[in-house]
């Protein structure tokens, strides 16, 4: 009865202590590191969906890849490697120590004959005479000897290098202390607790004052690894933990206060340096401890390291300047916004939510070429790689921003704050983009000669003004005919085109007209058609600009190659506002600027743990690969003397010293 349990533990004993278990656990790990270094983790969900699309991201979920060095199977791996480790050290360990203790001095003369590396030589000193010059030789050599008393003569027992074994006891003893520190910063705690349902992963995007206490963990937690942003001249008592689809609060034993963030940058634009001069806060409010923080110099107290991990807005105020874009007015309205917060924003087109996700004080952007020419799809402003610093620029600032609908829909958007020069011409730029995967598309509106918005928004206004349509066809037919031709059924026809194209244009840009022809027009005339209807176009509107500026009080704008440029630039903003995604544009106008400092706070009981191992690993090491053992045994009888050497690696050394060895035994027995 008592077999079977004796069999299957003796069974276990030897699974948890063969090599090849341990290597393959050892191999195991070695991947999923890989991973973990290859692959970020503990980002948001929402990163990984956009990474790697929704069928590898539920294959990596399973998996566990998106925390790995804190997932139950990475974890589970490292606790029976501890104990295959332990279990082989255990069982191994005494016969490393008697090795290296022992001299082997129970060889036959039989073994010694059956070694490859042996020579033989014939002596006419007394046994215990050479016994005597060849222990004064090896000993000098570095080996310690046995003089042992046999049968007809005496053996030499000596050994050298048996610190060798002990690097495979430090190397073992390594792998054990790297574990167990890894296990010890595995969260172990919180892992435990969400298995007993004590704690559970916070999803709601609620402040952090509202987070139930299930889902918080105390300043006792024994390991943790969270960040947090702290805007200038604010605090905080709390770091949040990414876990899963959700998050953690982690309470701290001290509340962080940030004084100021600095950050310089390269030529290029990229972060050169960022550092940020924090203060500590016990619980009363009492200052403990004050210092400057910077990549790679962190702040450690009381267990908990604080580095400084990134940067952002920390809630920049701005005001802004909305233009309806559909409207048939040239009028413009105030915007105040700040930074991480949203407003409601009504436009003739419906309700929308405005949230203002961040600010950047200047851009660099490589002004080398340029964007593709507006139509069905507005043109990508893109950057070229840094090396080429010719043409990168610092455009200034810019905001970005969501527009939502009432169904919850919504674009990103990007406004720069300065206008930007392409082609020689002077453009306000609007970025739109539907995804944060995607690249911005750019709507480009013109500036007048004056460096204005103004006069676009103006002609804009009068070609959606339904009102006016009429009287800039009258002035286009005008302009257009000879006088003899006024009042004419000629000057009926070209206002009614006129007013036609006008009407269409309004509808939905250049994309209406082109669907239009298309429609209209047999395949054979359409290219002539579209000719003629862009030149009717391009000139009633520059008579529309005429009587915009005549009702906003201002001259007429001056008939030459400036103004040319301005009506058709407008013409081709107005046909992209139909593609551009808001029926408003925002202009910042006015900013005060905070900036954030991003930081992140570890507690790591076993930092000092895997550090002590990866030091015992380094010396364990250094033994195995630079500590040669080797063992030297000299049978002397009368009249005879038999030297033998053995190694456990045969290298060129060995052969060298197993030479000099022999020659100097052939020089003793003389």
């Amino acid at each position: 009865m008592n077999t079977v349990p004796h069999s299957f533990g003796k069974s276990l004993f030897e699974l948890m202590s063969s090599m090849r278990f341990a290597i393959s656990l050892l191999s195991i790990l070695a991947v999923a590191s890989i991973i973990g270094t290859v692959l970020k983790q503990a980002e948001p969900y929402g990163n990984y969906l956009i990474q790697l699309g929704p069928f590898w991201f539920e294959v990596f979920e399973k998996l566990g890849l998106y925390d790995v060095y804190h997932a139950a199977w990475f974890l589970l791996i490292l606790t029976f490697l501890v104990a295959s480790t332990s279990v082989c050290i255990f069982r191994n360990a005494p016969n490393f120590v008697r090795e290296m203790k022992s001299f082997r001095e129970h060889v036959s003369e039989q073994s010694l004959n059956a070694f490859k590396h042996k020579h033989e030589a014939v002596t006419q000193l007394a046994p215990a005479a050479l016994a005597a010059s060849a222990q004064r030789y090896l000993e000098g050599q570095g080996y310690k000897v046995k003089n042992l008393t046999r049968e007809e003569g005496v053996l030499l027992a000596a050994k050298a290098g048996s610190w060798n074994r002990l690097g495979y006891l430090l190397a073992h003893s390594a792998i054990v202390l790297i574990c167990v520190g890894g296990l010890l910063d595995g969260n172990m705690v919180f892992k435990v607790q969400q298995l007993l349902g004590y704690k559970k992963i916070e999803t709601r995007d609620i402040p952090q004052s509202q987070v139930p206490a299930i889902s918080r963990l105390g300043p006792s937690n024994p390991s943790f690894r969270g960040s947090v942003q702290i805007p200038e001249g604010s605090s905080a008592d709390v770091v949040f933990l990414n876990v899963a689809d959700g998050y953690l609060v982690q309470d701290l034993p001290f509340t962080v206060g940030l004084k100021q963030f600095r950050i310089e940058h390269y030529t290029t634009g990229q972060p050169k340096s960022f550092e940020s001069d924090i203060e500590l806060f016990d619980k009363s409010g009492q200052k403990i401890k004050e210092a400057t923080i910077a990549v790679n110099h962190p702040l450690v107290y009381d267990g908990v390291a604080i580095y400084q991990a990134s940067f952002a807005d920390g809630g920049t105020r701005m005001s802004l300047r909305g233009w309806n874009l559909f409207a048939p007015t040239a009028s413009s309205f105030p915007v105040e916004g700040v930074v991480q917060q949203s407003t409601a924003l009504s436009s003739g087109a419906g309700e929308y939510t405005l949230e203002f996700t961040d600010f950047r004080p200047f851009n660099i952007e490589n002004m080398g070429g340029d964007i593709a020419p507006a139509g069905d799809a507005m043109g990508v402003l893109g950057s070229s790689p840094v090396s080429d610093n010719k043409h990168l620029r610092n455009v200034g600032p810019s905001v970005q921003f969501k527009l939502r609908d009432a169904r919850g829909q919504a674009r990103e958007f990007s406004n720069y704050m300065l206008p930007l020069e392409l082609n020689g011409r002077w453009y306000m730029m609007s970025g739109v983009r539907e995804s944060p995967n995607e690249a911005f598309r750019y709507m480009r509106m013109p500036l007048d000669a004056e460096g204005n918005i103004e006069s676009f928004m103006r002609l804009r206004g009068a070609l959606l003004n339904a009102e006016l349509r009429p009287q800039i066809a009258a002035r286009f037919a005008r302009q257009a005919l000879p006088q003899n031709a006024w009042g004419t059924e000629i000057e009926d026809k070209l206002k009614f085109s006129a007013t036609q194209m006008l009407a269409l244009f309004a509808e939905g840009g250049f994309q209406a007209l082109g669907r239009f022809i298309e429609e209209k027009v047999p395949a054979a005339e359409r290219d002539k058609a579209a000719g003629t209807y862009l030149r009717i176009i391009e000139l009633a509107a520059f008579e529309a600009l005429q009587i915009a500026n005549s009702q906003a009080g201002l001259p007429p704008p001056p008939a030459d190659e400036v103004t040319g440029w301005l009506v058709r630039d407008s013409l081709n903003s107005i046909s992209d506002m139909f593609v551009y995604g808001a029926p408003i544009y925002l202009q910042l106008m006015q900013y005060d600027e905070v900036k954030a400092s991003g930081l992140q706070l570890t507690r790591s009981p076993g930092q000092n743990v895997v550090y002590f191992g990866s030091l015992l690993l380094t010396l364990g090491v250094f033994f195995m690969l630079y500590v040669r053992e080797r063992r030297v045994w000299l049978r002397i009888k009368p009249g005879s003397a038999l030297l033998a050497m053995s190694s456990a690696k045969h290298s060129i050394d060995f052969e060298k010293e197993f030479a000099q060895h022999a020659q100097a035994l052939d020089t003793l027995v003389k």
